[in-house]
């Protein structure tokens, strides 16, 4: 029998809401070097789903199909991700449907881009 927390959970799986919390935090600290805004205000995360034993899958998409750093921020955001204490495993799929356009941008990012 597993010993279980005062909401029955297991302890070793942490409320979703909360890691969901952390991971975006973690995202967020992941930055095209191109553009002084993180990706996740970019607009570049699609998707963040967390399934049982604490697997997260995260889709996103890059700001192009050429870009440069196509190679360095699916794995830096992998590797962010993995870092949260209780995540077991993290999947980072890249898409490009649809396409990325400056819409998806929060406020904050266009903002700080100078686009408001």
């Amino acid at each position: 029998m597993s010993e279980t927390t005062n909401d029955s959970k297991p302890k070793n799986e942490i409320d979703i809401p909360n890691l969901k919390e952390k991971i975006v935090q973690a995202i967020k600290g992941v930055y095209d070097p191109e553009i002084p805004v993180d990706v996740y205000e970019l607009g570049l995360i699609y998707e963040i789903n967390v399934y049982p034993i604490n697997n997260v899958y995260i889709m996103m998409t890059l700001t192009s199909p050429s870009c440069p750093s196509a190679e360095v921020i699916p794995g830096e955001v992998e590797q962010k991700v993995k870092a949260i204490e209780g995540i077991n495993d993290v999947k980072v799929e890249i898409t490009f449907d649809p396409p990325y356009s400056q819409d998806m941008m929060s406020e904050a990012a266009k903002l700080e881009l100078g686009f408001m």
